[in-house]
């Protein structure tokens, strides 16, 4: 004996489906945000750290003696 679909059980699946989906897509938004969050904490880390290298080596050293 065959079933009939109706079109309140096509628009559940349907619902369940889209459901579904946009919980996946929630938690890999959250995921994205912290991993670019660490990247971008990263660069401005090692941006800091060569420029403060950098600054060091074309520092001029001025002495200046009294006799």
């Amino acid at each position: 004996m065959a079933q009939t679909i109706t079109r309140d059980d096509l628009e559940s699946k349907f619902r369940q489906l889209t459901t579904d989906v946009d919980d996946r897509a929630d938690a890999a938004k959250s995921t994205v945000v912290a991993v670019g969050a660490v990247v971008a904490a990263a660069v401005v880390i090692g941006v800091f750290l060569l420029g403060r290298s950098r600054g060091r080596r074309k520092t001029t050293v001025i002495e200046v003696k009294r006799y």
